[in-house]
């Protein structure tokens, strides 16, 4: 990871860390929840030594990226966060003189791509989004409260929403082993965080074996910067999904019009919500993404797919991008 350069860009209003790698057409890349840019770490390498620019900043409110008033989850809705990157893009494409940007997202990094394509086509040659499938504007509530209606109150989604609340749930826990259970559970079912209940048992905290894709190294990166900043600014991103939903229904039945390829692991808990599978795979997201133009379902795959399967990822990326 030393060849990877790491600067700091005044982005509205925040010092927004960015990390990049090698020379080309820029490919942005977007972290997920509880990630940062390190999540990228095997597609930056990878798509510098193919003849791309590789760019990950830390999104608002995370790792080494400052100036966001976690106090306030309003200042982390989707148009702040989409904000920045519009900034961010003005920022680093005017030193190549580009006019777009290839995009790549995953899991809350995949709902802003979407995002950023459907408020900015202008600044987007083709995407690459990974588990989390594009969510229209729904005028029954937003996410989390779509999601509640499924699954109940003990869904992760409304657990998070009270601030404090979800992180003294998770502080006994500590961050080395969250980050360890987050980033290699394979249940393809809904995550619960039940009122009352510990994560672990602190008189017996879990063994957790690591897999062939997860090192300590990589584990001790993600705990060195969650140690300092916690997990509110993450948690915030799911706290403004109201704030996002009243602010964006001028979009509602508003179509993304970027060229797009969607990938997503067959044990991925979003691609298991009831009813996503039929909308992916029966004309429902090619309404909405009109220029969808392949979708790969990857087996025996979790969530954290870029992580899990990342040379089939980095595969895919660089076949699609080409075409352009």
């Amino acid at each position: 990871m030393e060849d990877i350069k790491h600067t700091m860009i005044s982005v509205n209003g925040l010092s927004m860390h960015v990390a990049e790698k090698g020379e080309g057409p820029i490919v942005l890349f977007l972290h997920g929840f509880p990630e940062l840019w390190y999540s990228w770490r095997h597609q930056i390498n990878f798509m510098a030594a193919h003849g791309y620019r590789a760019v990950a900043p830390d999104l608002r409110g995370y790792g080494d990226t400052t100036g966001a008033p976690t106090e306030d989850a309003s200042k982390f809705s989707t148009l702040h966060v989409v904000g920045d990157l519009v900034v961010l893009l003005d920022a680093i494409a005017a030193e190549e003189e580009e006019e777009k940007v290839f995009v790549v997202g995953h899991d809350w990094g995949a709902f802003i791509a979407w995002h950023l394509c459907l408020f900015r086509p202008d600044k987007v040659k083709a995407l690459v989004n990974m588990s989390l499938e594009f969510i229209p504007w729904n005028p029954k509530g937003d996410y989390c409260e779509q999601m509640r209606g499924i699954y109940g109150d003990n869904h992760y989604m409304y657990r998070f929403q009270v601030p404090g609340e979800i992180e003294a749930v998770l502080e006994p826990v500590g961050v080395r082993n969250l980050m360890k259970i987050f980033l290699i559970s394979r249940n393809p079912g809904a995550l619960y965080f039940p009122k009352g209940q510990s994560l672990i048992n602190p008189d017996a905290p879990p063994t957790i074996v690591l897999p062939s894709w997860l090192t300590e190294e990589d584990i001790n990166y993600y705990v060195s910067k969650f140690e300092k900043t916690g997990f509110t600014g993450g948690l915030n991103y799911y706290r403004a999904l109201h704030s996002t939903w009243e602010h964006t229904a001028v979009w509602h039945r508003a179509k993304v019009m970027v060229p797009t390829k969607f990938v997503v692991g067959d044990l991925d808990l979003t691609y298991n919500v009831p009813g996503i599978k039929e909308y992916i795979h029966d004309g429902g997201m090619q309404k909405d993404v009109p220029l969808l133009q392949q979708v790969v379902v990857l087996q025996d795959t979790a969530h954290f797919i870029n992580q899990e399967r990342a040379n089939e990822v980095n595969t895919h990326i660089l076949d699609f991008i080409q075409k352009f």
